[in-house]
């Protein structure tokens, strides 16, 4: 007697109607079917009448739109999810401002409790700039290591603790309270030195906030000097439990991970070692694996000085040559490289490593490997130039210029009239170079829609690009940038992942960023799939988050 053969798994069937679907497929299209984790069908209303049954979960999307999920190009996981639970410092306007607050936490916790963690302090938004000495900090924090990060996470304020704890006397940038480089990096791991289950509590702080403001997935940049090996693999453990079997650790599904491990090979047999010892399917050796640091913490590498310090030009870390011998390790492994670049000295730096890989190697193996360089802030048409002929991704953050361009802002301060070169997207688009976007959260907040309108209104004019340009940067080209197998993804027609995001919206409408152009409404002439007006004073509201059919949040607006 032989066994039966089991029973095939029920089909779970969705149609989602009476609403708006961002479809190259049908840009009128206001009805999709998922069945199981692929879209099955877009069309009209009319059309999903007739194939509507009681098969099916029906939900009404009572005028919503629906859209294929953002990704996030650029993020930090663990120190999101320690910026969002630790002390807020982006609103404080003062170094006592700052104490206040150091002060008020140690006071609400036991003296048996970790290192006081804050984010997002600006000194440059400052009446006065004068920061903290070690000793306020201590003060303040009765004792308690205290670790502060800037808001570009490039330095951080220390307590007098935390500095003896992580041994930073004597380290390149621990001298004062500000520490930067080394010694940023020894107090930032040792303020890390967290147990497994707070690191994945905090990862899954920041997975909630991305899929509640809709994320299908984000590429962690994770790096040696950032976090450990451990903090890495607690975040590809993510993916294992969440696609096809239990819906993410601990029945909660969550947005996928697109990891990449920032560390330098020196040959291709070194990469390959480094690949062996983290035994995790990473993306590529690329992401925050630093050239050089951070406009506001002037350690971009400039090829003049900086405005507001005459005679400090940045700091490089790597030269032309270890640059250069990492992106030829891994072209020949076929893998990802890349860095984290800012300032135009440091693009140099890039750039002539490229060449010296492509002389090594064959620019078609390096062209092929589909490297990607992070930030890219300072380019001007030259480099682009040579950006393009590599074919180079870059991942870059749009709302660092709603930030810090325009007025007598950061840029202003840090670097003249070089501002204007800043975040050249247009210029990028232009040249033909692939572009993704992301938010380099904790830098920047996990908003996707902000993140689109600082493409449409950026501060330089001929840089600004239009929304759907923008949209796109923030959806499939992501999926691009990360060399992701399925082609189909970041799209919503049939045979694509349903992952997609539902979002409450006041007015659709086609939106350029050419302000001679006037945008218009649903012109069927345009064939063109519409997207939220962005000039309302407010984001959309997601109310649905799915990926792969799976449900990452829902804000319970909506009923099957």
């Amino acid at each position: 007697m032989t066994d039966s053969p089991a029973a095939p798994a029920p089909r779970n069937v969705t149609l989602y109607r009476n609403g708006s679907v961002y479809t190259a497929a049908d840009p009128f299209a206001t009805a999709m079917l998922v069945d199981g984790d692929t879209v099955a069908w877009v069309g009209s209303e009319q059309a999903a009448t007739s194939i509507a049954d009681s098969s099916m979960e029906v939900v009404d999307l009572q005028g919503a739109l629906l859209a294929p999920g953002f990704v996030d190009s650029h993020i930090h996981l663990t120190e999101t999810g320690i910026a969002l639970e630790g002390l807020q410092l982006a609103g404080m306007r003062s170094a006592a401002d700052l104490l206040d607050a150091v002060a008020a936490s140690a006071a609400s916790a036991s003296s048996t409790d970790g290192p006081i963690l804050g984010h997002g302090w600006d000194e440059t938004t400052w009446a006065d700039p004068t920061l903290p000495s070690r000793d306020e900090i201590e003060r303040a924090a009765g004792g308690r290591q205290v670790y502060l990060s800037r808001v570009d996470v490039h330095s951080a304020l220390v307590s007098n603790s935390l500095a003896a704890s992580a041994g930073l006397d004597g380290l390149d940038g621990g001298a004062g309270s500000q520490v930067k480089r080394d010694a940023h990096t020894a107090a930032r791991l040792a303020a890390r030195r967290l147990p497994a289950d707070a690191l994945r509590a905090y990862q899954q702080r920041a997975l909630a906030e991305a899929a509640a403001n809709g994320y299908v997935a984000l590429a962690e940049m994770a790096a040696p000097h950032i976090g450990s090996i451990e903090d890495l693999r607690l975040a590809v453990a993510w993916n294992s439990t969440s696609g096809g079997g239990p819906n993410g650790v601990g029945g909660v599904a969550v947005p996928e991970i697109l990891p990449y491990w920032g560390e330098l090979a020196g040959s291709a047999e070194h990469a390959q070692s480094i690949l062996d010892e983290l035994g995790l399917p990473v993306l590529g050796l690329a992401g925050d694996l630093n050239i050089d640091g951070s406009i506001g913490s002037r350690t971009a590498a400039l090829r003049e000085d900086y405005t507001d310090a005459p005679g400090e030009r940045g700091n490089l870390y790597l030269s032309v040559a270890e640059a250069a011998a990492h992106l030829a390790a891994c072209s020949l492994l076929g893998i990802q490289a890349g860095f984290h670049v800012i300032g135009d000295a440091g693009l140099d730096t890039a750039l002539d490593a490229l060449d010296l890989a492509a002389a090594e190697v064959g620019e078609q193996r390096v062209r092929a490997a589909g490297h990607r360089f992070e930030h890219v802030e300072l380019a001007d048409a030259a480099a682009i130039s040579r950006l393009a002929r590599y074919s180079i991704s870059v991942s870059a953050q749009p709302v660092f210029d709603a930030l810090w361009g325009g007025g007598d802002r950061l840029y202003q301060q840090r670097l003249g009239s070089r501002r204007l070169g800043m975040n050249a997207f247009g210029s990028l688009y232009a040249a033909g170079v692939p572009i993704c976007f992301g938010s380099d959260s904790p830098v920047t907040p996990l908003r996707p829609w902000s993140s689109v309108r600082a493409c449409l209104q950026h501060t330089n004019p001929a840089e600004q690009i239009s929304a759907r340009a923008a949209f796109l940067g923030h959806t499939r080209a992501g999926w691009r940038a990360a060399r992701y197998p399925n082609p189909m993804a970041g799209q919503l027609v049939p045979g694509a992942p349903a992952s997609f995001a539902v979002w409450e919206v006041e007015e659709l409408m086609v939106q350029v960023a050419d302000g001679r152009v006037q945008s218009w409404s649903t012109d069927p002439r345009a064939r063109t799939p519409l997207l939220p007006a962005l000039d309302t004073g407010s984001d959309p509201a997601c109310l649905l988050t799915v990926r792969d059919g799976q449900e990452l949040y829902a804000s319970g607006a909506l009923q099957g």
